[in-house]
């Protein structure tokens, strides 16, 4: 599917004359895949786990975060696709627009896909999703290791709403951060929390 087609949900819920979220213009993808975490102050406190596939970042909206403990098991629900340079998205979206809110970078770095089959062969990442498992090992400044991203509700059929569960691996060394009190929370990117952001956007 064309880059432009996959971000047609993304672009259609957007005025770009009013958000500095970046419209998308097909940044070069990289020897290895991206991943970004963000903190999104919107209607309700949410992370925003998102993991680069061919062009774009396949999303997900994780209400309590990622987690370094393998036995907590996050709900994730799936959103729309966002552009690669969302990434470096730090900010505030103004209010009445999509999502308006602040919006912080908690975590970034590359990842592995370590999707496989029963045999043991390696899996397609964008396959293994669209069949509701995939595992990848995260290489971030927070998060480091192996999880999975597991769908328990719904299918890509579009038959009801998906729900996934992202779950850190077992026997994993637990070197890693657990999600924080986001409103303490600092960026990866700038080293600013949600309140720095905001009161730094008020002020120009």
């Amino acid at each position: 599917m064309a880059e432009r087609d996959r971000l047609r949900d993304y672009r259609g819920k957007r005025d770009f004359e009013r958000t500095g979220e970046p419209r998308g213009r097909g940044t070069s993808a990289g020897e290895r895949p991206r991943f970004v975490v963000q903190i999104h102050d919107a209607s309700t406190m949410h992370f925003d786990f998102r993991l680069q596939v061919d062009d774009v970042l396949k999303s997900w909206s994780v209400p309590k975060g990622p987690s370094a403990d393998p036995k907590d098991k996050r709900l994730a629900i799936p959103t729309e696709d966002h552009p690669l340079e969302y990434e470096e998205f730090e900010g505030v979206i103004p209010g009445g627009e999509y999502g308006g809110g602040t919006v912080i970078v908690w975590d970034h770095g590359t990842y592995e896909p370590l999707s496989h089959d029963r045999a043991g062969r390696p899996v397609d990442f964008a396959q293994s999703l669209e069949r509701g498992h995939a595992t990848f090992r995260l290489n971030g400044s927070k998060l480091r290791g192996e999880y999975a991203l597991t769908r328990f509700r719904g299918g890509r059929d579009g038959d009801g709403e998906q729900a996934w569960l992202l779950v850190k691996r077992a026997g994993e060394s637990a070197r890693t951060h657990g999600a924080p009190d986001p409103r303490r929370a600092r960026s990866a990117k700038s080293g600013r929390t949600l309140g720095q952001v905001a009161s730094e956007a008020a002020g120009n």
